[in-house]
């Protein structure tokens, strides 16, 4: 139910709308002063005022001006016995949602609380959504390498310095660059990336300063570049090493000049935007070999951020994988799974190839195929599909227990995530059949699941017993 105040130094005018919202199920109150009422709103949570405007102690544009600076998102409708355009307008200007005269005509009035008090609503759920949206997840990681790279971060941020990241794919650059953006006097203003290697190179330039209707083929109508979208923003160049060489002198230029152009075009923009760069390649070898200008390398790396492998800060993964498994769960609206000490110690064991991106997807795969818990045993068979792993003899210590997981599978033969996942949960519920012995009943209880939906996926998997 929506909470309603009335502030108006007229008795019968409060009581005429209190009995009227009241009669349409709001919850309302109200106050004959300003002053008061504006201790009211402090003190209480109001989904609407209506607020008179020529009032006894404050006047009504003194009660809107203090209590949306209290509380920017609380809709006001102003009412008046002496309307006129101009009162309106100032009423407008200072954030009212609506001004209605004296008196409120019936209709009018409820059409306008539930317009504002949807207009309250979109505006809540709004900030929410972009809230949820842009949240950074949070650089995890107690090691040294994060540390220094913490301690630049809350350095660098403030300024307009360019920053060049480098490090392997998956490492986490692109969480540098937002929490540089985050930390920064930039922050409200627009975060733009483009992933240069995922652009072709006959596009990067109409993709970077945007094009004018009909500079080449293609162009239907005027396009604006991710420059001029960051404008007043930071713009995030991600793997730069793979930009060409045309488009690398045309960064150079707008660095330099803090001006572009658009293909095409013969005007010059002005724009004002803090660059970051990231690079997985060497850009000195790059300058080496003829692909990377080196005045440009020299332009972005003011100050150079380097992210260690996963491998070279191995003490970060519990932490990390922890951190990865709440939020996975928490996703798919299930109970935390806990993960011993032998598992995670299995995981720290892993070459990370793909880094903390790879470690994230390996934590969701373990979270969808393992039992309550998740074990060295499941890490060996399901988080490095590439090893063949004897696991059954650690976990059951006799012949008969002993199973040999197969060697890694042909990942050509697979179309989908859900084709690789079939065939993962084949080999699991099979390891866990043979395991048991081909007992269905502890199976089932082993993996956590009923009885009937086991023999369902036997029978969907094809799965039998292998002959003794």
């Amino acid at each position: 139910m929506a909470k309603l105040l009335i502030i108006d130094d007229e008795r019968a005018i409060r009581s005429t709308l209190r009995e009227i919202l009241e009669y349409e199920n709001y919850d309302v109150e109200d106050i004959d002063n300003g002053v008061d009422g504006l201790e009211l709103i402090k003190k209480k949570k109001f989904d609407l005022v209506l607020c008179d405007i020529k009032m006894n102690k404050m006047d009504g544009m003194e009660v809107l001006e203090q209590a949306l600076a209290y509380s920017p998102d609380l809709p006001f409708i102003m009412i008046s016995g002496h309307g006129t355009v101009e009162t309106a307008i100032e009423a407008s200007k200072k954030g009212a949602f609506d001004f209605i005269s004296k008196p409120p005509d019936l209709n009018r009035l409820l059409i306008t609380v539930r317009n504002a008090l949807d207009r309250g609503t979109l505006v809540t759920e709004t900030k929410v959504l972009k809230r949820k949206a842009s949240k950074t997840r949070d650089i995890l990681g107690s090691s040294e390498s994060i540390g220094k790279i913490k301690e630049t971060i809350e350095r660098v941020a403030p300024t307009d310095a360019r920053v060049l990241i480098t490090g392997a794919n998956g490492s986490g650059k692109e969480l540098v660059a937002r929490w540089l953006h985050e930390k920064s006097n930039r922050a409200d203003s627009p975060l733009i990336e483009v992933n240069c290697a995922a652009i072709p190179s006959e596009l990067i330039e109409s993709e970077l300063f945007g094009h004018e209707k009909g500079s080449f083929t293609s162009a239907v109508k005027q396009r604006i570049g991710k420059f001029e979208l960051a404008n007043g923003g930071t713009l995030f160049l991600d793997e730069i090493g793979d930009m060409s060489l045309s488009a690398q002198a045309k960064v150079l230029r707008a660095l330099q000049e803090h001006k572009i152009s658009r293909v095409g075009g013969e005007k010059e923009l002005e724009v004002n935007v803090r660059v970051l760069a990231a690079t997985n390649k060497d850009l000195l070898k790059e300058i080496e070999d003829g692909n990377f200008r080196m005045d440009l390398y020299h332009r972005l790396n003011v100050i150079n951020i380097h992210v260690p492998h996963l491998t070279e800060r191995v003490e970060d993964i519990p932490e990390i994988a922890q951190n990865f498994l709440e939020e996975i769960c928490k996703d798919y609206g299930m109970p935390t799974k806990k993960i011993n000490d032998a598992a995670m110690t299995a995981l720290q064991a892993l070459p990370w190839t793909g880094n903390v991106r790879e470690l994230h997807n390996m934590i969701e795969r373990l979270i969808i195929l393992s039992d309550k818990a998740i074990t060295e045993h499941d890490v060996a068979a399901f988080a490095n599909p590439g090893g063949g792993t004897n696991i059954g003899a650690a976990h059951h210590g006799s012949a008969n227990a002993q199973v040999t997981r197969s060697a890694s599978p042909n990942y050509d033969n697979f179309n989908n995530f859900q084709d690789y996942k079939d065939y993962a949960e084949k080999e699991f519920i099979k390891f866990k059949l043979e395991k048991n012995n081909w007992n269905v009943s502890k199976t089932a209880d082993d993996i956590d699941i009923q009885r009937s939906h086991l023999y369902s996926k036997i029978e969907k998997f094809g799965l039998k017993r292998s002959a003794e």
